[in-house]
């Protein structure tokens, strides 16, 4: 395909009623698909792949306000002014870039992933309300020790980009040396950063129980890949 008591709960796998209700999604018509996950599981490939199995516009509410922030957009002028301020951008200023970006032919014709995005559940409402609903929410669910372990053996390779991990992707060798981690790749701020990442997906949960789907994320990236293909496929059979 492609490439603690809390800790037993969040492995647990999804109610049978859900897949059932997954399963048994719209007949037809683009896909419509959110699919989140903690840092380090493996979130990016898995969207990778999605988008080039089954055509869908990848939609990051991060990267369109970068983008918007870049390009001197009317809603990325108004989002500067909060991120120059330190503040939060509000949730109205970033439910409209993820409108326009629905709103564009590839999404429209060809469906849409929307990836890691509400965070809150005052985002969840707002795209509810404004019409945006997955018709599947793939949760994928890694238990955090081996989180943290993927987090603290990365490394990148600052001359070509590419990052290695020291015990499952080993760099060759004769480039050992050169390797760098990033400053937030420590056990400690990757303890933090899950903790942000459960209290999101704790509040959202509820507006999305109809259609959570968790994917054990604790396997290989191809095993992942099936068992999200498969989840995918059975939306339209």
């Amino acid at each position: 395909m492609w490439g603690g008591a809390r800790a037993q709960r969040r492995r647990a796998p999804a109610p049978r009623r859900a897949r059932a209700r997954v399963a048994a999604g719209a007949a037809g018509g683009p896909l419509r698909v959110a699919i989140a996950g903690a840092p380090a599981s493996g979130k990016g490939t898995q969207c990778e792949g999605i988008v080039e199995a089954f055509g869908v516009a990848h939609i990051s509410a991060g990267d369109l306000l970068r983008a918007a922030v870049a390009e001197g957009t009317g809603p990325g002028l108004e989002a500067k002014e909060y991120m120059d301020a330190g503040k939060l951008v509000p949730d109205e200023v970033v439910v409209t870039m993820v409108k326009d970006r629905l709103a564009q032919p590839d999404a429209q014709d060809g469906g849409w992933l929307l990836d890691g995005y509400p965070r809150s559940k005052s985002q969840a409402d707002a795209i509810t309300a404004a019409g945006i609903v997955p018709e599947v929410f793939i949760l994928l669910d890694v238990p955090d020790e081996v989180l943290i372990d993927r987090v603290i053996g990365r490394r990148l390779d600052p001359e070509t980009g590419k990052i290695y991990h020291m015990t499952f992707a080993p760099p060759p060798p004769e480039i050992a040396d050169r390797l760098t981690q990033r400053s937030d790749d420590t056990e400690e701020k990757a303890r933090t950063r899950l903790g942000v990442y459960y209290d999101n997906i704790d509040a959202i949960k509820d507006a999305y129980s109809g259609c959570i789907v968790k994917v054990d994320g604790n396997r290989s990236k191809d095993e992942v890949g099936a068992e999200i293909s498969s989840i995918l496929k059975g939306l339209r059979a």
